[in-house]
């Protein structure tokens, strides 16, 4: 019995935690549309919309970038995954000009 409590208290702490932080990022849109609309209460539809179509394209171009530099690095997505993260993080500080530690074989 009181291991059904235990566990059922932390699966009810952990779904609370999960409810927060997707809330987060909700309120924190909210909030900037709110301040964007005060700020520019003249701004039309259709800027608002080329703006953040603009947003998202520079976002992209930023990742692909980031995806180039690690490829170029040594890192390959689509390739062998059994050591992912140290893969994708000895591409990281070959890309920041450090030497990789603990460095397994990378995947072609």
């Amino acid at each position: 019995m009181r291991m059904k409590v235990k566990q059922l208290s932390a699966l009810a702490v952990s779904a609370g935690m999960a409810l927060s932080l997707l809330s987060l990022p909700l309120s924190q849109a909210h909030a900037a549309a709110t301040d964007a609309g005060a700020s520019d209460g003249a701004m039309s539809k259709q800027e608002l919309k080329a703006e953040k179509k603009a947003e998202r394209k520079a976002h992209r171009a930023k990742k692909n970038a980031e995806l180039s530099t690690l490829e170029k690095n040594g890192y390959n997505p689509a390739g062998n995954q059994s050591n992912y993260p140290q893969n994708l993080q000895n591409a990281q500080q070959k890309a920041a000009g450090q030497k990789p530690t603990n460095a397994p074989a990378v995947a072609p």
